[in-house]
């Protein structure tokens, strides 16, 4: 990278402090033409890696801000080239007059994720180590972030580096093979090979595995609240996100169409989503809105099945326990406790495995409701790091490891040895785009731009 980039780092709302990032060769020229340090030497000439307290000026020697400031020479930095920050206060107009001068001494304005994209190209880390950088910043769990950082840190790399070396040692022995067709392969050097393919297998297999909890963690858990109109569901809705998100009234079918809010309890994060109640109906715009609650649950991996404990079960109430028995996980969910009971909890209990009183309206039972739904999602007992997070990563373990099937059964029925080195080498392939060792330039590009400005 030729060039010089600059960018603020921080968010545009009024803090503490802003930071201003630069990175790239001309990086010491122009700190030293915006920043002066009190000490009286130009910043170039600074310890490397120490804060320094100066100011900031404009091309008029005007006094901008009082700063500290940082120096980060190359190759041992963040993105692997000369890079500096400028710690200043947090105020928008500082930061934007701070970050117009940078570019008016030779730098430009960088792009979405361009300093860890530079880090990337240069060898600082991998694609895996890049996209956690991402993950750790909109991490909305605890549970995310540990994992980003794990994946920082190269817990998630390293595995899969085992499994490429690995399948390297596999491709390297058939290229020998290959190269000399007139020497036969050993019994025991087959087996070899048939068992570091199988390990391979099951390695891959078991990281594939952890996609749809990296998802879940990540994403949160597709939450769907079901049942007929006005048994509760917008009330249940305002309840757990703590204010009035869903319309409520006494008028059956106030819901017409689906309302989403992500709401994180304990370690678990919910995308829930209340629904119209599902009926038979003769009103069109109702409808609209019962067949998107179906779709809605369709899509779910959690259902909070909600029943009126003040009145006994109906047809309508039957519907929505069909709609709701199709979602992989089922809470029964019994409002208004505090109304006189009507309804036959015994009865639910035999056909359910979970059912829960609640109300509400008063939030008696929303603490052992919110501890159940903790119980349906049990934080991971994996380390650090060790999930997938994102579909082109399961992507591209999924296309190694049907490669790696492909090359052990071809070994094993006795393929020639250029049919199992084509597959061993996909599953390299896939594997390389994996870590980013193999990857297209617009892939990367791609993957980047979805980053914030200034990281």
């Amino acid at each position: 990278m030729s060039d010089t980039i600059a960018a603020i780092a921080t968010a545009q709302s009024p803090s503490a402090i802003g930071i201003l990032r630069l990175s790239g060769p001309d990086t010491r020229n122009v700190l030293d033409a915006v920043f002066f340090p009190r000490n009286g030497r130009p910043m170039s000439q600074q310890t490397a890696r120490t804060m320094v307290l100066g100011r900031v000026l404009d091309g008029e020697g005007r006094v901008v801000d009082s700063a500290l400031c940082v120096l980060f020479p190359g190759p041992d930095s963040y993105t692997g080239e000369d890079c500096a920050e400028i710690h200043c206060h947090g105020s928008p107009v500082v930061l934007n007059e701070g970050l117009k001068l940078l570019l008016s001494h030779g730098a430009r304005q960088a792009k979405g994720g361009e300093f860890t994209q530079r880090a990337f190209l240069n060898g600082r880390m991998d694609l895996l180590q890049a996209e956690a950088v991402a993950d750790i910043i909109d991490a909305e769990t605890a549970e995310t972030a540990r994992n980003a950082a794990g994946q920082l840190e190269g817990v998630l790399s390293r595995s899969v580096q085992t499994v490429y070396d690995t399948l390297m040692g596999v491709t390297s022995r058939f290229y020998a093979i290959v190269d000399y067709p007139d020497e036969d392969i050993e019994d025991l050097q087959r087996e070899q090979l048939l068992d570091a393919l199988r390990e391979s297998e099951n390695k891959l297999t078991e990281l594939l595995a952890t996609f749809s909890r990296g998802q879940l963690m990540k994403q949160g858990v597709p939450t769907v609240l079901l049942g007929k109109p006005n048994v509760g569901k917008s009330s249940l809705l305002n309840a757990l996100v703590g204010y009035d998100r869903a319309i409520v009234t006494d008028v059956a079918g106030t819901t017409r169409d689906t309302v989403e809010e992500k709401l994180l309890l304990g370690h678990v994060l919910l995308r829930l989503t209340d629904t119209a109640g599902i009926r038979e109906t003769g009103d069109a715009v109702e409808q609209l809105g019962v067949d998107r609650s179906r779709r809605a649950a369709e899509r779910a991996a959690l259902a909070l099945l909600l029943l009126d404990g003040s009145a006994p079960l109906d047809a309508e109430d039957e519907a929505a326990m069909a709609v709701a028995e199709k979602v992989p996980h089922l809470l029964v969910v019994v409002n208004k406790s505090d109304l006189p009971r009507q309804l036959d909890i015994g009865a639910l209990a035999d056909r359910f495995d979970n059912v829960l009183s609640v109300s509400a309206k008063t939030g008696e039972g929303m603490a052992a409701l919110c501890e159940a739904i903790g119980e349906q999602f049990p934080a991971g007992t994996e380390t650090q790091g060790e999930l997938l997070t994102n579909a082109r990563q399961a992507d591209a373990v999924g296309r190694a490891l049907n490669c790696v099937k492909n090359a052990r059964a071809s070994l094993r029925i006795g393929m020639t040895p250029d049919v199992v080195l084509t597959d061993a080498e996909g599953a390299l392939e896939a594997l390389g785009e994996l870590n980013g060792k193999h990857i297209r330039e617009d892939l990367v590009d791609t993957i980047f731009s979805r980053f914030c400005v200034g990281k």
